[in-house]
């Protein structure tokens, strides 16, 4: 008897279908030589704003809380990252290993700030949440912004003082206060990202689909009737929290790994609201969206840097336009005819493909 998916197994999967599309289709031009160096260059960065534009999609769509900090734990990753990739030099000499051990040690780390400092914090709601977030973002930016940290044959050291380290001989710095992190070797890759964005929607697309899921968007909808059920308001809103921040500390290690120097100024206020805008314009809940807005808006400004001073009025300019059209009645109505039509072409391929799995283990049976 045929198991009919559901709507959320169909938008999941259309999900990996467009983005593996996306990407078998750009190793495909990658490989005939039809990108250039600066489309190149964007690819790990668009990665990175993906992963961050879902795991905020995670607490403010799903869980309904705003936080204006998340550039701060996409810094812990940042930083994170080049510090045990730093030290890993000689112990592991694969690049891509080495990569996958600072951005899983960058999560953990955030993961963990984001679990101490969600104790206090996730008490409060609304704006207070918004402002704690904020001031914390700015906190992080500080403390990166004025780290000194350095290794040497008697280990590693670090201080927050301006006069910076003495090392002995044959030590080097691996962070130099405001300079930042310099002479970093360059390992993220597209296929890291890529791999990094399907764990994230594996991880996020898991928890909305699940127990915890319901009960989150319980808390989101009504948290008075959550309560009056036997919901653990606190927990759910921390396991959200905790797991966005982890993502988040992930996508900063991939990020920082793509360039040779990175300063605390890249983890300022101004990153958590590009991040927020990707998922505003995305749609709250809307995991797909978030990855569409994230691509677009991240590579619009980029692709315009040969106008100069008139480009962020260009994309200001835009951001009106979309936010006008998205949230007009006609153009919904327009935008969920198309997303039906391709969830209906996924829908086609997942069972042409199911069936085709089905055929091969019958025959193998048989045999």
């Amino acid at each position: 008897m045929k198991k009919k998916l559901n709507r959320n197994q169909i938008k999941n999967a259309s999900t990996y279908i467009l983005v593996t599309a996306a990407f078998v289709v750009l190793q495909l031009l990658s490989a005939q030589g039809k990108l250039n160096s600066t489309t190149k260059g964007f690819l790990v960065p668009a990665c990175a704003y993906i992963v961050l534009a879902v795991s905020l999609n995670l607490l403010v769509g799903i869980c309904g809380e705003l936080s204006l900090g998340h550039a701060g734990f996409m810094g812990i990753g940042a930083f994170t990252g080049i510090v045990v990739t730093s030290l890993l030099v000689e112990a592991v000499p694969n690049g891509v290993l080495r990569l996958v051990i600072g951005m899983f040690v960058g999560g953990v780390l955030a993961g963990l700030i984001g679990f101490l400092i969600g104790i206090p914090v996730l008490r409060l709601r609304g704006d207070y949440l918004a402002i704690v977030t904020l001031a914390f973002g700015e906190i992080m930016k500080n403390i990166f912004g004025n780290l000194y940290l350095g290794v040497d044959t008697d280990g590693l050291h670090a201080t927050i003082k301006t006069e910076g380290l003495t090392l002995a001989e044959g030590g080097r710095m691996i962070v130099s206060g405001p300079r930042g992190a310099t002479g970093i070797t360059k390992l993220s890759t597209f296929a890291v990202g890529f791999v990094l964005i399907l764990f994230t929607l594996f991880v996020v697309q898991n928890l909305i689909n699940s127990k915890e899921g319901r009960a989150i968007k319980a808390v989101r909808d009504n948290r008075i009737a959550a309560e009056s059920v036997g919901i653990n308001v606190t927990a759910f809103r921390m396991k959200a929290f905790v797991v966005s921040a982890f993502l988040a500390g992930m996508a900063g290690a991939l990020y920082a790994m793509n360039y040779g120097s990175i300063t605390a100024s890249k983890f300022n206020f101004n990153t958590s609201i590009n991040i927020l805008v990707f998922v505003v314009l995305g749609g709250m809940g809307n995991i797909l969206g978030s990855i569409i807005s994230a691509t677009v808006l991240y590579i619009l400004p980029e692709a315009m840097r040969g106008l100069q001073d008139y480009r962020m009025i260009i994309y200001a300019v835009v951001l009106i336009l979309v936010m006008l059209f998205t949230w007009s009645p006609k153009m919904k109505d327009i935008l969920s005819v198309a997303a039906d039509k391709v969830r209906g072409v996924c829908h086609k391929i997942s069972v042409k493909v199911c069936g085709v799995f089905r055929k091969n283990k019958k025959e193998a049976a048989s045999k």
